[in-house]
């Protein structure tokens, strides 16, 4: 009796039927093995990078805080000078424990024509935060803003 081919009908000349396939050659499970291995790489370095960006912006976050703070400090000191400059360092409770400071640049912005001691001028408050992450770069962030001032007495 001879072997037909169940799905052309033809007859095998006497050999017998191959059974189909059932599974997975090893070249196929190596090839998905490969690429199951690249997609895993990437996703961790994808993951890795997201933790290094979540860190820098938990920086830039603090250092923008830091910035506010102080800068409202400054706008409400009435002991700055009409023009000068200011400086000083956070403590390292403030940031977090990274090294950090600050510097103010203080000076009249807008000063009416023939304004004497006493008149009210606008004053011009700008204000650098730096801070030095473990690793990286020295980063700056700048703020400025604007406050009344008298022009101070003549002693």
């Amino acid at each position: 009796m001879k072997s037909r081919d169940k799905r052309t009908g033809r007859h095998l000349g006497g050999r017998c039927a191959r059974s189909k396939k059932t599974g997975f050659t090893l070249l196929e499970v190596l090839v998905a093995t490969v690429i199951m291995g690249i997609a895993v790489a990437g996703l961790i370095a994808g993951l890795s990078q997201s933790v290094k960006n979540a860190s820098r912006l938990n920086d830039y976050d603090r250092s923008a805080m830091l910035a506010r703070t102080k800068m409202n400090d400054l706008l409400l000191d009435a002991t700055l000078p009409l023009q000068g400059q200011t400086s000083g360092d956070f403590t390292l409770a403030d940031s977090g424990g990274v090294p950090s400071g600050w510097h103010a640049d203080i000076k009249p912005f807008d000063v009416p024509p023939n304004a004497g001691p006493g008149a009210v001028v606008l004053q011009r408050i700008g204000l650098d935060v730096w801070w030095q992450p473990p690793t990286g770069t020295r980063r700056t962030l700048s703020l400025e803003s604007y406050r009344q001032a008298r022009i101070p007495q003549s002693q």
